[in-house]
């Protein structure tokens, strides 16, 4: 017998039934009943805006999958563009897929140049490169108006491969702005992540080659935010979508959204924290300050997980490989001294303030 649930109006003893399909109910059969009476949801916590099957996220459970991959198996054995594929297709590309997948997203690499001359220069000096990220990105429809017309399955599949592709070359444009450093052009002749890295750090060399253990942890950080369902940034980038907006102004909005301190500044937020603390003999007081509500633990808690973050698990295994080659920062230090003490304290542990 399938499963259902009742609703009954008290107020005229009307009711209605309606099914459980696939852990959610038809919103139709309460609007029917309660036509006047709104479901109050203000976070979305309990709010399906879509039926997906990409990816599958247990919070109490620390479980991440895509299309039924657990991120544990394609963070060891896969690459970014692997995943990317999978995410978009619904199936893991054939080795002859790959590398035609791999050669589109290499040869989209480059910006037109008014992009960069006539529009990221245009920015004041201290920029913040995310705000310069957002406008950017939005940019890139005034560039490509075909976009617009979103019907044409080829024409989609042409954008996607442009987002993927001049992405990083973006983002690489835009840090380096902001540290006033000048502007590197894609290296095709590299990987995905190493372009990156090249596009990021090269000063003067003729060819940037980075540190294979850095690549791979670069891939590897991609992979794990290659997806998180419905997110604040896929919520944003969904409604904007809505109004058949292009995928360039579309992806300007969950890049906006991305740019909260809620959201991807998170990370921003950590790393000011860490250095505001300063010293790992400053970490008690800070975390006893915090349980005193006079300020927060940021990197500590997740709107999902409740458990612990698999992503997490799995950066700190790679974090080890990659200070190999760089070193120790100082800032890590006090992380690990912070995750030590409060994983030891039951203020956080019973509030499930996982790191």
């Amino acid at each position: 017998m399938p499963e259902s649930v009742t609703i009954t109006d008290n107020r005229s003893g009307d009711s209605v039934e309606i099914p459980i399909v696939d852990g959610g109910v038809d919103a139709g059969a309460w609007k029917k009943l309660l036509g006047n009476v709104w479901f109050a949801d203000v976070g979305f916590t309990q709010t399906a805006a879509t039926q997906s099957a990409i990816t599958e996220l247990d919070g109490d459970a620390g479980i991440l999958r895509y299309r039924g991959y657990p991120i544990e198996q394609l963070a060891e054995k896969s690459t970014y563009l692997e995943v990317a594929y999978l995410l978009i297709y619904g199936e893991l590309p054939t080795p002859e897929q790959y590398e035609a997948w791999k050669h589109e997203i290499t040869y989209h690499t480059f910006i037109h140049e008014n992009v960069r001359k006539r529009f990221m220069e245009g920015f004041h000096y201290d920029a913040h490169p995310m705000g310069m990220l957002v406008s950017a990105v939005a940019a890139l429809s005034t560039f490509y108006p075909e976009s617009k017309n979103i019907t044409d399955e080829q024409v989609r599949d042409k954008q996607i491969v442009r987002l993927i592709a001049k992405m990083p070359t973006l983002a690489a444009g835009c840090h380096r702005f902001s540290v006033g450093m000048p502007f590197v052009y894609p290296d095709n002749a590299l990987d995905f992540s190493s372009n990156f890295l090249s596009m990021m750090w090269k000063i003067a060399e003729p060819h940037y080659r980075p540190d294979p253990v850095l690549s791979r942890a670069l891939d590897v950080l991609f992979i794990l935010h290659a997806d998180h369902e419905q997110n604040c940034g896929t919520t944003a980038m969904r409604i904007a979508g809505s109004s058949h907006t292009d995928p360039y102004s579309a992806t300007a909005a969950a890049t906006a959204a991305l740019y909260g301190p809620r959201h991807g500044g998170a990370n921003e937020a950590v790393i000011k924290m860490l250095t505001e603390i300063g010293s790992i003999d400053n970490v008690d007081a800070y975390v006893a300050s915090v349980k005193e509500g006079k300020g927060r633990l940021q990197g500590f808690g997740h709107r999902v997980y409740k458990n612990f973050d698999p992503r997490a698990t799995i950066i700190k295994t790679i974090a080890h490989d990659v200070f190999e080659v760089t070193g120790k920062n100082p800032l890590l230090d006090i992380a690990l001294k912070l995750e030590e003490v409060a994983l030891a304290d039951d203020y956080f542990i019973s509030r499930k303030l996982y790191p």
